[in-house]
């Protein structure tokens, strides 16, 4: 006679369901049983034990992290007792599905918007901008993004510098979102995530765009794509004071300003224009890194290869211009690590955690975690008493 089937209420089927309940989306950070991922479970008897078949469905035919589910998913059953077998039946949502689960994300069906516009938005905001490119300005933005990941926040970044991106080579990111109808999951490299130009176009293609598609194409990275909870979004801006500057004041007004510089005379000056526009649009300039600083000589010694006191100047400058203390947050050396880090795709707070150039960011970065939220554009939920 063979064995009964287990019922709804088996220990054993209740214990796969309560591991697949730990199994998360890697894109979307939540279990992919509140996503309506997975379709069936069943236990077959075999062998003096039971073969589980988890029916799973993915949110897109081609979806890149079916491999990575299908191994979790393994991962989190095979140990379970009296489990002698798992295997994972892959579906694709029907168009119902996936719009259910649009709604459930975004909270609404109507139409996108920018969650950290909003005024009970608690994302901390931070773009990184620069006078003239060639500073490190998008290093510097990847290495404070991870460090704040590996610091235990819940980090994004935005490559906004639509001409000359290189977010994607640096944290390692080869593949584009993953798109579920209008909405798009966006890759996570280093427990951050990251949506850039650089995932759209096809390798070594220039962008060659004007102001209204750059401010669009700006607006549904921060619109369009599910981002999540975030702590921090981070976004890395192109050199200058351009297009792109004027319209994250638009999209972000409360937005705050990092600006990178070298030591060097010509670069500070180019520097403090950048960190004047976002005088001029009401952002908040929270500080300025300098880069390149020195190079550290075998007997100890600094060499100051682009000068000294850029970056104290355009703090100092930038001080009096804005009427708020603007810091030096601070100086990051010249690091052969840091540059063959940003080549391979692992940030150098990661790869080389002890070397000089991942001290100073890690620095920054906890400084800027540790800030207060500006408050700009927020309800406080107050309410006047009369006297």
């Amino acid at each position: 006679m063979p064995p009964a089937e287990p019922s709804a209420h088996d220990p054993l089927l209740e214990a796969v369901r309560s591991a697949l309940s730990a199994v998360q989306d890697p894109e979307i950070r939540r279990p992919i049983t509140d996503l309506g991922m997975v379709r069936s479970v069943d236990v077959e008897p075999r062998d003096g034990g039971a073969f589980v078949v988890v029916g799973l469905d993915l949110t897109t035919p081609g979806c890149p992290m079916k491999e990575t589910l299908t191994r979790d998913i393994t991962a989190a059953v095979a140990p379970l007792d009296g489990v002698r077998g798992v295997r994972v039946d892959l579906g694709v949502m029907s168009s119902e599905q996936r719009a259910e689960l649009r709604t459930m994300l975004r909270g609404t069906d109507a139409e996108p918007q920018i969650p950290f516009a909003l005024p009970g938005s608690l994302t901390k905001v931070i773009a990184v901008a620069s006078g003239k490119g060639g500073v490190g300005k998008s290093s510097v933005t990847a290495n404070l993004a991870v460090a704040m990941a590996a610091d235990g926040l819940r980090v994004g970044v935005v490559d906004a510098d639509i001409y000359g991106f290189s977010i994607p080579r640096m944290l390692g990111v080869d593949r584009p979102p993953t798109k579920v109808d209008d909405m798009l999951l966006p890759p996570v490299a280093h427990d951050v995530k990251v949506v850039s130009i650089g995932m759209f176009v096809p390798a070594g293609q220039p962008v060659v765009w004007r102001g209204p598609m750059l401010h669009r194409a700006l607006q549904q990275f921060l619109a369009d794509v599910f981002w999540g909870d975030l702590d921090v979004l981070l976004l890395d801006l192109p050199p200058g004071t351009g297009d792109i500057a004027i319209s994250v004041a638009q999209l972000l007004p409360g937005s705050e300003i990092v600006v990178v510089t070298t030591p060097q005379v010509a670069a500070a000056e180019v520097a403090e224009r950048a960190g004047a526009v976002a005088a001029q649009t009401r952002q908040r300039v929270v500080g300025v890194v300098e880069n390149m600083s020195w190079l550290e000589q075998p007997d100890g010694s600094r060499l100051e290869l682009f000068g000294s006191g850029g970056g104290r100047r355009v703090a100092e400058n930038l001080t009096r211009l804005t009427g708020a203390d603007v810091p030096l947050l601070g100086q990051v050396p010249l690091d052969v690590q840091l540059r063959e880090a940003g080549d391979g795709g692992t940030p150098v707070v990661l790869s080389a955690p002890d070397s000089p150039g991942a001290a100073a960011l890690r620095e920054v970065a906890r400084t800027l975690a540790s800030r207060p939220r500006n408050l700009a554009g927020r309800s406080l939920d107050l309410s006047p008493v009369a006297r």
